[in-house]
């Protein structure tokens, strides 16, 4: 992974590179306590040990049972499966991958309609084992699969921890299970069992996933100037200082558009505590250019863009053409014009004074892959410590937890008591 923050210097809001080099003495103290962290697999520090702690035996000796699927299907909801569709998405192959990360009904009434059962691996991921809109679709699938005279025990892979109803699940019907690695939230979890089970169904080599981790860890060093990761982490909190409070994460490649779903899950949750943060927003290159663009060049000045894009892709042949105004097209490649569109669109942020960071991979492939999650991560981490964050907690995000759940019956909580409180004002058609 290369960043290239050239752009983010001079810009409104922007940064210096003197004050980048200013702010680079706090970012070797904070690699100091990650170091630290990562040294005890202190919770949330853990996660970037994942590329050395992570076994890929035991995913293949779960998995390998199951052969060539026709499909895959990860129960789960928020890091229980977007990591997972991120490589799935990004890599795609001969093996459908869907994730049911939703409970709307008629979304997944039709999806269940559609699914080829018979030759689906349910994978159900759940690091308490109590997630309810987990549980719920899985009841909800695995009463499916019984209607349509599969036998749900021998399609189902379950991923959680130690205890739970899962786990007590998966031991009474003797089901295959992966353990989900301690002290590391599911934003976090991509490079582990949570995200690299259904890549290994799907037949990718979650080995050289793996590998790009450990090169992104091999990268990570006590200035920002020296590791890409620590550059992008250091900038975007730089900038977020300075007024940029959102970050539009904009990959020029279809199979990345997951990825961005990804990263703003991350971001969201990690960064958005104590009146801080930065808000994450998605957009896909070219195609945003169209709907988006307008407002990240000319809107508030409180935007930073991220682009992001693969240096090699295909080319795909444009053909040549007689119609007028058109035949510059011929005799290039549809490669070659999304590479334009992407300079195009840095150029004409910078000519409008927005920040925009470029961040590179060599190709869309597994090793890529996994360097490029990783060093997200990583930067997410740095972000936090420069902020003053708790990175690794989400307590806005249980409180909604404990309030639905009470909601349904599945316990007394104050939270649900809330909900009662709502005030109205409401305008309905006479």
């Amino acid at each position: 992974m290369n960043v290239d923050i050239g752009n983010a210097l001079g810009t409104t809001p922007g940064v210096t590179e003197a004050g980048l080099e200013r702010l680079d003495d706090r970012v070797a103290a904070a690699h100091e306590r990650i170091e630290r962290g990562m040294g005890t697999d202190e919770f949330g520090y853990a996660s970037l040990n994942l590329p050395e702690t992570a076994d890929p035996a035991a995913i293949r000796a779960a998995t390998e049972p199951f052969g060539t699927p026709e499909a895959v299907l990860t129960v789960g909801i928020g890091g229980s499966a977007l990591g997972a569709m991120t490589l799935s998405d990004a890599l795609g192959g001969d093996v459908d991958a869907y994730a049911l990360d939703n409970v709307d009904p008629d979304h997944v009434e039709r999806f269940l309609a559609d699914l080829p059962l018979a030759d689906t691996v349910v994978n159900v991921v759940s690091n308490s084992g109590t997630t309810a809109e987990t549980l719920a679709n899985f009841l909800v699938v695995r009463e499916a699969m019984t209607d349509a005279g599969v036998d749900w025990t021998e399609r189902t892979l379950v991923t959680t921890g130690e205890e739970g109803n899962l786990r007590r699940l998966a031991n009474r019907h003797d089901l295959p299970a992966l353990d989900v690695p301690e002290g590391v939230p599911g934003r976090f979890s991509v490079l582990s069992t949570v995200g690299l089970a259904a890549a290994a169904l799907q037949g990718h080599d979650v080995e050289a996933v793996l590998a790009g981790g450990r090169d992104g860890m091999d990268a990570l060093a006590g200035s920002l100037f020296e590791s890409p990761a620590y550059a992008y982490g250091a900038t975007t909190y730089a900038l977020a200082q300075r007024g940029a409070l959102t970050n539009a994460v904009m990959p020029y490649a279809e199979s990345l558009e997951t990825f961005a779903e990804w990263f703003a899950q991350l971001w969201a949750e990690s960064l958005g505590k104590d009146g801080l943060g930065q808000t994450p927003a998605r957009a896909l290159g070219a195609t945003d250019q169209h709907s988006q663009l307008q407002l990240y060049r000319a809107g508030p000045p409180d935007k930073l863009v991220t682009l992001v894009r693969p240096e090699e892709r295909a080319t795909t042949p444009i053909p040549e053409t007689e119609l007028e105004g058109l035949a510059y097209l011929g005799g290039s490649s549809l490669g070659e014009l999304l590479d334009a569109e992407f300079e195009a669109t840095e150029a004409s942020l910078a000519a409008a004074g927005v920040p925009n960071v470029r961040v590179e991979i060599d190709r869309v492939d597994e090793r890529a892959l996994g360097e490029l999650l990783f060093g997200m991560e990583a930067a997410c981490v740095l972000y936090g410590e420069l902020a003053s964050v708790s990175t690794f907690t989400q307590p806005a995000v249980e409180w909604g937890k404990r309030a639905a759940r009470g909601l349904l019956g599945g316990g007394e909580f104050p939270e649900a008591e809330a909900v009662a409180d709502k005030r109205e004002l409401r305008i309905d058609r006479s």
